[in-house]
């Protein structure tokens, strides 16, 4: 299966996929002026995913910023690794924010509240 990578921009995250290891990385910012048309590749790769997954897989939540729209989306995402988790694939989530940013903790926490996946809060020294 082949590595999904995503360059980012000013208003996407950074995306790397990659199958083998089992390492996702959404890293950035996410503000797209259409959410969707942005994460349904991403959506349709963690479908591919889904069928051959062989490893422990770690998500790594690199956001800096996220819109509303973005919220949904990776609401929706978390929802179908949720699902691939239940098949009895082992999915944890690492949640990175930056030392003095409580929105994005809080983020990470009612995301965790809602979705059925562990999280490990990652507290990083802002840049």
């Amino acid at each position: 299966m082949d590595t999904l990578i995503i360059e980012g921009s000013s208003k996407t995250p950074k995306v790397v996929f990659d199958a083998d290891k089992g390492d996702l990385l959404l890293e950035g910012r996410s503000i797209p002026e259409n959410s969707l048309e942005f994460y349904i590749p991403l959506m349709e790769w963690l479908d591919d995913y889904s069928q051959e997954v062989n490893t422990d897989t770690i998500v790594h939540m690199k956001l800096e910023y996220f819109n509303t729209s973005s919220s949904k989306c990776i609401l929706d995402f978390f929802r179908k690794l949720e699902t691939i988790s239940k098949r009895g694939n082992k999915i944890s989530v690492k949640w990175y924010y930056e030392e003095d940013d409580e929105d994005m903790l809080e983020a990470g926490e009612d995301y965790e509240a809602i979705v059925g996946l562990p999280f490990v809060m990652v507290e990083q020294e802002e840049v």
